[in-house]
């Protein structure tokens, strides 16, 4: 059985690593099938290459203040990897290169891992990879694995975030900084990998200015991770994850489309991840055709209440009893109440009194709230009441997970439905079934595309840290076309930023890209949702497929973004 270094607080111990043996006896037929899964490469990183900068680079939003607090990196420019040998990496020297999973998993982070090792391996012979262990933590603590390729192997193609695990820790006191400059200058990496995603990639850039304003050698490298689909610009055209997540989903949805038309009874409520995004949701209507499919962001752009939602659920469901359809499917994004303005209200009132009054039985604390957010709170269902005065986040916010807005619709519209039976303006029967598909997507065995897409942001990563650069994300394009015609490059982290006013101070954060409701899939949706509103045209996609003529098959949203036919 081989063995690998694992280290924990500087004392070096010998552990067993999973062998090549491990996965006939563990792994399912599919998942050993894909162990041996060979992943092509774009053509630019297939052979020596050159690193051409652009122009230099600015922010998505309050640049001034992003230079005040990126000093050593802002401004720099974006990085694109073009064929020459002005910079021959084919015989270049070893590195010590660590790599860490930050944040919630995603489909495809193993294959980035596996494409950092093998381009070590490839381009700079006696390099050593560094897998921190348990997220950012791991560097903090210096807990780490030496990856080797008997340690990699099992985890190729593979779902999960096990090979290493990841983490929530942030790296943001002085104190913690100081912690991590400690590990990298005891291991003398020359880089390190942050995968994740805004927060982290958020968190990655801090670290390369503090690295760079303390001289270290150490460069840092973002790749972007959520299936969420909210980390994306121009030059980084998807996250990776989102696409196995939502072709998971949508097997999911599209299996419970068959189960309402076969019971011919049931409405049935899918909340769906996706905080502050409704990409997931938008995707999945795309890929099944549900009977009605809200999108936060449109909600927020009409301004619309709950009761106008409620209506027009209900609404619809009207119509179908009249067409003698007792039965649909409804999608709901997970963040929606967010994005309910009169919510949002409520909520923002809540947060005040909690942090300043004891919620007592009596209810007195309900005083302070104002006349409008009163009135919602006592129409909401008690459940809904309760999970609303959960403990709320490190960052303040509500644990919208674990408010059961799919449960609070099921109820309003039971009581709308009912006030319409009794003036006669509704004559059918209605029973709801609610389901939040989560954590299912994210760890799924990953797509063709997730895992090539992911095995070229690594690959690209280690490309980057090998010629120098800092303070960028791994950015891979062009992804309509062949894999060979993909791009490759890097984007300034500082370029994707804006800054928040949060406790006095501006903290610079990474803009969520939400659903552009001039954006091309936005308008694909709306183009068909009347038709799909009142009309069964349910699509089950079925599960993953890894080969045959559905295996390659890319997203809905990144082909309409790219200006692809669908």
């Amino acid at each position: 059985m081989a063995a690998a270094t694992l280290v924990a607080n500087g004392d070096i111990a010998s552990v067993k690593t999973p062998p090549t043996g491990r996965c006939a006896a563990v792994y399912s037929e599919v998942q050993n099938s894909r162990l041996d899964h060979s992943l092509p490469l774009p053509s630019v990183l297939q052979k020596p290459f050159s690193v051409v900068d652009g122009p230099p680079s600015s922010a998505a939003g309050n640049p001034d203040e992003i230079a005040k607090l990126f000093p050593n990196v802002f401004g720099q420019p974006s990085a694109v990897l073009v064929p020459g040998d002005s910079n021959d990496n084919s015989l270049g020297k070893g590195l010590k290169i660590g790599v860490v999973l930050s944040g919630g998993q995603a489909p495809g982070g193993h294959n980035v891992i596996s494409g950092i090792y093998d381009f070590l391996q490839d381009r700079c012979k006696g390099s050593t990879l560094y897998g921190f262990r348990g997220g950012p933590a791991g560097i903090m603590k210096c807990k780490y694995v030496v990856l080797n390729s008997e340690y990699i192997y099992p985890y190729r193609n593979q779902g999960g975030f096990d090979m290493i695990c990841s983490g929530r820790d942030k790296i943001e006191t002085p104190e913690q900084f100081k912690q991590a400059a400690e590990t990298a200058v005891k291991l003398d990496l020359d880089g390190l990998v942050v995968i994740g995603g805004d927060d982290s990639n958020t968190n990655a850039c801090l670290l390369a200015e503090n690295f760079r304003s303390k001289n270290l050698k150490t460069s840092v490298i973002g790749c972007p991770k959520t299936i969420d689909g909210d980390l994306k610009c121009k030059e980084v055209p998807t996250s990776f994850g989102f696409d196995t997540a939502c072709k998971i989903y949508a097997e999911m949805i599209g299996n419970v489309m068959i189960d309402a038309r076969s019971t011919g009874k049931y409405y049935h409520f899918v909340r769906l991840m996706g905080r502050a995004a409704s990409h997931i949701t938008l995707e999945c209507a795309l890929q099944t055709h549900p009977n009605i499919t809200l999108i936060g962001e449109e909600v927020a752009a009409k301004k619309l209440t709950l009761k106008n939602v409620t209506d027009h659920i209900c609404d619809v469901i009207s119509k179908r009893a009249g067409l003698g359809y007792n039965y649909g499917v409804i999608l709901i994004p997970e963040g929606l109440i967010d994005f309910i303005p009169e919510v949002q209200e409520l909520i923002a009132e809540l947060n005040e009194i909690l942090a300043h009054e004891v919620v007592d039985e009596a209810g007195i604390w309900k005083k302070k709230l104002t006349p409008q957010s009163l009135k919602l709170f006592d129409i909401l269902p008690p459940a809904i009441q309760d999970q609303l005065m959960l403990e709320r986040d490190p960052h303040g916010n509500v644990q919208v997970a674990k408010i059961e807005t799919e449960k609070m619709l099921i109820q309003m519209v039971e009581t709308e439905l009912e006030v319409r039976k009794q003036a006669a303006a509704y004559n059918g029967q209605f029973k709801g079934q609610s389901h939040f598909f989560g954590y299912e997507g994210r760890c799924g065995l990953p797509s063709n595309f997730d895992s090539t897409y992911c095995y070229a942001l690594g690959y690209a990563a280690g490309a980057l840290l090998r010629t120098g650069k800092t303070g960028l994300i791994s950015s891979v394009g062009n992804l309509a076309a062949p894999v060979a015609e993909w791009t490759v490059g890097g984007t300034a982290l500082t370029s994707l930023m804006d800054v928040e006013r949060r406790h006095g101070k501006f903290k610079p954060v990474i803009k969520k890209a939400m659903v552009e409701l001039e954006g091309a899939p936005f308008k694909k949706f709306v183009s068909m949702r009347e038709e799909w509103a009142l009309n069964n045209r349910y699509l089950n996609p079925g599960p993953i497929q890894f080969v045959g003529p559905a295996s390659d098959k890319v997203n809905h949203t990144l082909l309409l973004e790219l200006g692809a036919q669908v």
